[in-house]
């Protein structure tokens, strides 16, 4: 009989643990979810300082059709500036030699007919 007790309590315990693990995923996702909109928040802040507003917004409306490039971007602007690297801020035409270099170059084909 000690042996079916001893059993009992074991999966007694693991479903007991199986239970509390939800509540344990849920917690650690909500603070991955703060944890990331904190570094959002952080991000925004610093493209505020050295951006204008016209190359925000630009940003902005480029975000809809090319996220990759523009948290690319971003990470890159964000890294300059805390390491001091930028004296002036980023304006539009900045902005736009900047999208120019970062996309990738495309082969130009030309078709000779005979």
């Amino acid at each position: 009989m000690d042996d079916l007790e001893a059993i009992r309590q074991k999966r007694l315990a693991e479903l007991q643990q199986q239970q509390s693990s939800p509540q344990n995923d849920a917690q650690a996702a909500y603070q991955q979810e703060q944890a990331q909109a904190e570094r959002d928040e952080q991000v925004k802040a610093v493209l505020r300082q050295v951006m204008t507003p016209e190359a925000r917004e630009r940003l902005t409306r480029l975000r809809l059709s090319r996220k990759e490039l523009v948290e690319q971007l971003e990470s890159q602007l964000v890294m300059l500036a805390q390491n001091g690297r930028l004296q002036t801020k980023i304006d539009d035409e900045k902005l736009k030699v900047l999208l120019t270099q970062m996309q990738p170059q495309k082969r130009q084909t030309s078709i000779t007919r005979m």
